[in-house]
């Protein structure tokens, strides 16, 4: 995997995705050992006023995501999303497909002060953020954001394309199927499992399971329609 906390060959970088998440990404960049990527980075963003402005957080905006054909004749080697999601994960995917197809290579990125177990196994292109705990034995898949604060206790199992928003809390054992969504707050008791494309609303307590495409919120947490 590439693995922003490890050694990864030179190759520039390209963010795909130009808005507030994208941010919190650079950040990452900024407090690791790599932060050279950054020096000859582009953005990706197929908003009309961005590529009008011609820059975001301070990197050059070279085009929507039509351009990702061209990126590795470009020069390009790597890349991370910076497209934040939340309830519907779908475009993330959609996204880190395309860019896969279009031979660049995910970097996982780790935040200088997020814990991680030296057990704990993260995927391709994954995002941990300041202050996000994983621990020991837990194994998360790609493209996932541990998003601020997040922890994730001990003996997880965390799909691809999952998003645990910021100070969300998975104890122990529990298992996240891929593309689902556990909201800000929301706690999930140990040995849970929360199917694929799950909603889990902010604050939500959950005590039991979550069967695909449901969607819960409420202490405790039950189902709900959107």
């Amino acid at each position: 995997m590439g693995d922003i906390g490890g050694k990864v060959s030179k190759g520039r970088l390209v963010i795909i995705g130009g808005g507030g998440h994208a941010g919190v990404v650079l950040d990452a960049f900024q407090s690791s050992a790599h932060k050279e990527f950054l020096s000859t980075a582009a953005i990706l963003d197929s908003k009309k006023k961005l590529q009008a402005q011609g820059a975001a957080h301070g990197l050059p905006v070279i085009g929507g995501d039509e351009v990702l054909s061209d990126a590795v004749a470009n020069g390009f080697h790597w890349f991370v999303l910076g497209l934040g999601g939340g309830i519907d994960n779908q475009q993330r995917e959609k996204l880190f497909a395309q860019a896969i197809s279009a031979g660049l290579s995910p970097l996982t990125v780790i935040h200088d002060s997020a814990v991680v177990s030296p057990s704990a196994k993260l995927g391709e292109g994954t995002v941990v953020l300041p202050r996000a705990v994983i621990n020991a034995n837990s194994c998360l898949g790609d493209n996932v954001i541990v998003n601020t604060a997040a922890v994730v206790e001990h003996d997880c199992r965390v799909g691809d394309h999952v998003h645990i928003a910021p100070r969300a809390c998975l104890l122990g054992g529990v298992t996240v199927g891929r593309l689902a969504f556990v909201g800000a707050g929301a706690i999930i008791r140990q040995g849970l499992a929360l199917g694929d494309r799950a909603v889990v609303g902010c604050g939500a307590v959950v005590v039991e399971d979550v069967p695909s495409g449901a969607v819960v919120y409420g202490n405790p947490a039950k189902q709900r329609h959107l």
